[in-house]
């Protein structure tokens, strides 16, 4: 049996209201005992239980802090209180994290799962939610990308607008420069819907001109898609399905199963050196 490790935790609560002390669990930090540079820091990916109390609540501002949080635990072995300042100077007391919690990992991956189960995305444990769709492809992607450690070096959430024009309300997934070229992923599912797909190959040349223009670079736009034979054997989705494929690579989409994203990652791991 493998001697478990004495390790301490502590949770990253989201409070709207301190007033009413109201509180939603987002996250988990955890160490090994007295090892601040061993931090692992992980956030949910379900911000559902966050909007329910505050529709308002910055998402997208939340998931930065969560790399800007990792990385400074991993080039700098941050300690907690000047990482409470950052949360204090960013968020005006809307983040909390708790005291220290003692608890044995037999391995720490397992644990933070463990942690994040009990703590933070409960449903979980009762199977009540199964993601499909484009977010299903999103979740898929950015685990692989986390895998690979690459995640973090990555711009998220790209807008257009400023390579094509003002007002165009289209934001790419995720993407990396890697030399000349600029790698753009963006997570479209094809089951039953080609919108998404039409949306995409319509914007695709203005945001390839953009980008040589503005960033002097060619753009290598990616498709993820959930692989055909998932379909079960359905002749109208399976006709739109084709249609999008066949929209998306008529403008130079290269469009690419979610059983590459392996691949994918292990590319960009490399590209980026990691």
């Amino acid at each position: 049996m493998n001697e478990r490790r004495q390790c301490e935790f502590f949770l990253v609560r989201y409070v709207p209201d301190p007033v009413k002390n109201e509180f939603v669990n987002i996250g988990v930090l955890l160490r090994e005992a007295a090892r601040p540079e061993s931090t692992i820091v992980r956030f949910t990916r379900d911000w559902a239980r966050v909007r329910c109390v505050d529709p308002d609540a910055d998402t997208e501002m939340l998931e930065a802090l969560e790399s800007e949080m990792r990385r400074r635990f991993t080039e700098r072995g941050s300690d907690l209180p000047p990482m409470m300042k950052t949360l204090e100077d960013s968020f005006s007391n809307l983040l909390q994290i708790t005291e220290a919690k003692a608890c044995l990992a037999e391995t720490i991956p397992a644990e933070i799962e463990q942690l994040m189960q009990l703590y933070v995305e409960p449903r979980k444990r009762a199977g009540a939610k199964r993601w499909t769709g484009r977010q299903a492809i999103q979740r898929t992607m950015r685990t692989q990308f986390e895998h690979a450690g690459v995640w973090d070096l990555m711009q998220k959430r790209i807008a257009a607008a400023p390579y094509t024009r003002a007002g165009d309300p289209l934001k790419l997934d995720c993407g990396y420069r890697p030399n000349g070229v600029i790698r753009m992923f963006h997570a479209v599912s094809l089951d039953g819907d080609s919108e998404l797909a039409k949306s995409l190959a319509f914007s695709a040349p203005a945001l390839r001109d953009g980008v040589a223009r503005v960033e002097r670079a060619l753009l290598e736009l990616t498709a993820i898609v959930e692989p055909i034979a998932t379909l079960q054997e359905d002749e109208d989705r399976i006709v739109q399905y084709r249609f999008g494929v066949e929209a998306m690579e008529a403008q130079e989409i290269r469009v690419l199963t979610t059983e590459r994203l392996p691949y994918i990652a292990e590319t960009a791991q490399r590209e980026l050196r990691v």
